[in-house]
């Protein structure tokens, strides 16, 4: 069977240089006799593995030295809880803007620990656009601001940060990490899970400025703390070992194409083809306000739930697999990662073409 083009909003597909290059070290990497999996993680084999990781992340993504760099496990949920019970426990109270599933579940889990101030939604039109947002409208003695950059469900994502003064902002870049460059200097914290954009699920990135590592909130678990992490190069327990192994990989493959500068270049022409495809459809739509429009996350429709199951079921007859869109949305959503060839994108539009001739 041929690979198929998988759309899926994560796990999601990875490069195909990067599995034949797994593949190939299966069985010996790096000349060790073993498999990463079977490396102690105390070894000097696997210490440069996550060395090599951690180096070539901080320079793909130009981290600057008073950050830590962070491979922790269960997944940016975790964080959720791990974010107050860290930065937090100096005025108890935190900034929080919702605009969609992921964000409104990081604040209900920090309403647990803190007073969370919901800053803006937009739940009011389904998450279909991001609020707009200024400096007035936070708390200068929040402890923390927390945004979700990019919204997986609803395909939405932020074009400017909010000005949040001296408080620091917190954002969760899961589904669009290495997708565009950003300045990280104007985060406190950035975490991403990795199944989106880096790597297989169970690796969790976490960057987050030193003077943030303070003492957290006294009933905070030990695993919990990111100091405890900090402190042991990501090596407290036995980490995610094959899965950061993975990320490393996907981390050369973006330097051996250009960077993120050259990755975000090829994501916004994958975006176009399909974005100005479905402003020209007569049947299908998208549902996301031109300006908020992610690069990663394309959420669509047609004007019949017949229609729309239709179209999933002959596009996975096709080759073109996990389409649906998420239950809150309907119809189809296609999530278009940096391991998506634009390739795809083409083969997906002139489906959809064929398709609307065929139903119209």
């Amino acid at each position: 069977m041929s690979r198929v083009y998988n759309f899926s909003a994560g796990p999601s597909m990875l490069p195909v240089e990067v599995l034949e290059r797994a593949q190939k070290e299966m069985l010996d990497c790096n000349g060790s006799g073993q498999s990463v999996m079977e490396m102690s993680h105390r070894s000097k084999e696997y210490q440069a593995i996550i060395d090599e990781a951690e180096a070539l992340i901080r320079e793909i993504m130009s981290i600057p030295d008073n950050y830590k760099v962070l491979f922790l496990q269960g997944g940016a949920s975790t964080q959720f809880a791990m974010i107050p019970l860290n930065l937090g426990n100096k005025n108890k109270k935190a900034d929080y803007v919702t605009t969609g599933q992921w964000s409104k579940k990081a604040k209900s889990e920090a309403e647990r620990y803190l007073k969370v101030n919901e800053v803006a939604s937009s739940a009011d039109k389904t998450f279909t656009y991001i609020p707009k947002l200024d400096a007035s409208m936070f708390d200068p003695e929040a402890d923390y601001v927390h945004i979700t950059l990019n919204n997986t469900i609803y395909g939405t994502k932020y074009t400017q940060l909010p000005d949040t003064g001296n408080v620091p902002l917190v954002a969760d870049l899961s589904s669009c990490i290495l997708s565009e460059e950003v300045d990280v200097s104007k985060f406190g914290m950035i975490y991403a899970g990795a199944q989106k954009n880096m790597g297989p699920a169970g690796v969790t990135l976490v960057i987050i400025r030193e003077d943030l590592l303070t003492e957290p909130m006294e009933c905070t678990p030990t695993m919990l703390k990111y100091a405890t992490h900090a402190d042991n190069g990501s090596m407290y327990n036995t980490p995610p070992t094959y899965g950061i192994y993975i990320c490393k990989l996907v981390y050369e493959w973006i330097k051996s194409l250009g960077g993120v500068k050259a990755i975000e270049k090829m994501n916004k022409e994958k975006a176009a083809i399909l974005y100005d495809f479905l402003d020209n459809s007569k049947m299908f739509k998208g549902t996301v306000v031109p300006e908020d429009r992610s690069l990663m996350n394309v959420p669509f429709v047609t004007d019949s739930d017949e229609l729309n199951a239709k179209f999933i079921a002959e596009a996975k007859a096709n080759g073109f697999i996990n389409l649906k869109g998420h239950r809150t949305v309907g119809g189809m959503r296609a999530s278009i990662y940096n391991a998506m060839p634009i390739e795809g994108v083409k083969a997906l539009v002139d489906f959809m073409a064929k398709f609307e001739a065929e139903n119209a």
